[in-house]
């Protein structure tokens, strides 16, 4: 995981810290995309938060909603999309960690995709 704590304003950590944890509570990632478009601290945790709300959504509709109702092996997708769950809540709860102590770390993977600029 990449700390790019320094790339940001460190007043600016401080005032959007409560946006950069809502960031990564499921669908209020909404609030600090809407709220707080100026604050480049607060958008870059609003990216990661976006895009793990995205793999969640999609994971659950494709993995429990769909696959899993296949016949014989339906409880493999089943298990893989609680497993694509669990990480993105570990990850969740690791940018939530890093947004209150005012860091930026990277996620890996995730980190990488710039859906926010």
């Amino acid at each position: 995981m990449k700390d790019r704590t320094q790339e940001f304003d460190a007043q600016d950590a401080q005032n959007n810290k409560t946006m950069g944890i809502l960031a990564y509570i499921f669908i209020l990632v909404l609030v600090p995309i809407f709220s707080a478009k100026e604050s480049k601290w607060a958008r870059f945790h609003a990216n990661q938060g976006l895009v793990l709300f995205i793999i969640e959504v999609a994971s659950s509709i494709i993995f429990t909603s769909l696959l899993s109702r296949i016949p014989a092996i339906g409880w493999l997708f089943g298990l893989i999309g609680w497993l694509i769950y669990v990480g993105c809540v570990v990850l969740s709860v690791i940018g939530i960690v890093n947004a209150a102590k005012g860091k930026a770390v990277e996620f890996p993977v995730v980190g990488s995709i710039k859906i926010l600029k």
